[in-house]
């Protein structure tokens, strides 16, 4: 008699990293960066270092980065860990923040006051001429889909993508299919924290579990 059941050879467990990015001087000013191309601090490059060795024990299957520099340093550091080049894909970038990138959260706040609260509360606002998370989401999500169809050998050696605090909990919670209102739930990421989600099942019906939210080679203190 055989079973109509998949085995677990025919359905692995596939492991999703999502890496932020080390400290820039914007993140040190609680300055808004969004889509502004900023470098690393020293302090985010010393992280950077610390952080790729350890994602590289973990033995990644392939590294994509956001193109910002900020990003794509600290993905290099993996990749240097771990013998890996690293790819680029622009649909990685942090959300844009429209007129609010280059201000700090006081800027902000003064010109608009709760405005920046709600819509740390809200997935579907969106700073003046920017993006939603709900945008962030819909433009990352296929790259995910499109790492699916492109590496059959995905199983337990992950996936790593490099990017930043806002995709990353956008795409996050858009993989757990989390009720919208309730996107806020997932908190903010110190500098080279990563989270990890476990993908079960079938390609095409794959079913995202959160295994580890904003892990780090060291305590960070940023987590706003």
């Amino acid at each position: 008699m055989t079973s109509s059941a998949p085995s677990a050879a025919s359905n692995p467990v596939r492991r999703l990293i999502l890496l932020r990015h080390g400290q820039t001087e914007y993140n040190a000013d609680s300055r808004m960066q969004g889509q502004l191309d900023t470098d690393l601090s020293e302090l985010g490059r010393t992280q950077a270092k610390s952080a790729g060795p350890v994602i590289a024990d973990r033995r990644p299957l392939t590294i994509v980065s956001s193109d910002l520099r900020r990003a794509y340093f600290t993905a290099v550091a993996v990749g240097d860990a771990a013998g890996l080049p690293v790819l680029t894909d622009t649909r990685l970038r942090e959300t844009h923040l429209g007129e609010w990138q280059g201000l700090t959260h006081h800027d902000v706040d003064e010109r608009t006051p709760g405005v920046r609260s709600a819509w740390r509360a809200d997935a579907t606002l969106a700073p003046p001429g920017g993006e939603s998370r709900i945008d962030v989401a819909n433009r990352s999500l296929p790259v995910v889909h499109e790492l699916l169809d492109t590496h059959p050998d995905w199983a337990e050696r992950p996936v790593v993508l490099v990017a930043h605090g806002g995709l990353i909990a956008a795409l996050t919670a858009a993989l757990l299919d989390l009720p919208v209102d309730r996107w806020a739930v997932l908190g903010g990421l110190g500098n080279t924290s990563w989270v990890q989600l476990s993908g079960h099942g079938d390609v095409k019906s794959i079913e995202w579990r959160l295994d580890v939210w904003n892990a780090s080679a060291s305590v960070a203190n940023d987590v706003l």
